[in-house]
């Protein structure tokens, strides 16, 4: 039997179709947190080393390393071109590094991303008193004899390498989208060597105060942007439906 012409066909509700997730801001890998946790402690258990035993087990392989760079730099000169750049380094890393993170912060926050924009100031510039400054004051380590730059107490770990990596994290979260995220994580990596490299050269920390100050702020950018996961997921979505100031 055929339908009447008079017959309609009963509707189906339509099928909500949600706004497919945008590629910014990432999203945190899968055991951030606990991989953020275990860098940290680790670097709190090497602080309290450092507090009870002022040469520790790798003390030898930081005098060796700060010996190496001392026979480098006699054999040019503290005032060449490498040494210029490490002096430059010492600048970007020091309270006037402060201002590219603030520049970040405000653009992201004029184009209607509040959430990634606290997200980089927590990383940034909070996590330096929360995290760097606590662990600084932990250990209290003595700085290599004779810096060629003004440092303050507590060698351990080193806050310019700190502010490098949150840096790079944080601005590979929230403005990269996932191809241009690779070429910065290698221009990000290379800056992090070359930060501690420079901290090294000018005599201002050992080589383990910079490989913590690594484990310090790739564990804090890794717990932070798990906290953040649900406002920065918010905000993908908003992004992706164009309602940023809704």
């Amino acid at each position: 039997m055929f339908p009447s012409p008079s017959y309609v066909p009963p509707s189906r509700p339509p099928v909500p179709i949600r706004p497919p997730r945008h590629h910014l801001p990432a999203a945190p890998p899968r055991y951030a947190l606990g991989l953020g946790i275990s860098l940290l402690v680790l670097a709190l258990l090497v602080g309290l080393l450092l507090r009870l035993d002022r040469r520790p087990f790798f003390q030898g392989l930081d005098d060796r390393w700060a010996a190496s760079v001392n026979d480098s730099a006699t054999a040019g000169s503290a005032g060449d071109g490498l040494g210029g750049f490490t002096t430059v380094l010492d600048r970007l890393g020091g309270p006037l590094g402060m201002v590219v993170p603030l520049l970040v912060i405000g653009c992201l926050c004029v184009y209607g991303r509040w959430r990634s924009g606290l997200f980089v100031f927590t990383v940034t510039v909070a996590a330096n008193l929360v995290v760097l400054l606590p662990l600084k004051e932990l250990a209290d380590r003595p700085r290599p004899p004779h810096p060629w730059v003004l440092v303050s107490d507590g060698s351990y770990p080193s806050g310019q390498v700190f502010s490098a990596v949150t840096l790079v994290v944080s601005v590979a979260v929230v403005v990269f989208p996932p191809r241009a995220r690779r070429w910065w994580w290698v221009f990000g990596a290379s800056y992090v060597l070359a930060m501690m490299g420079s901290r090294t050269w000018l005599h201002a920390q050992w080589l383990s105060d910079t490989v913590a100050a690594v484990l310090v702020g790739v564990g804090t950018c890794l717990v932070v942007w798990r906290a953040f996961a649900p406002l920065l997921e918010a905000e993908s979505e908003r992004m992706a439906s164009n309602s940023l100031w809704l």
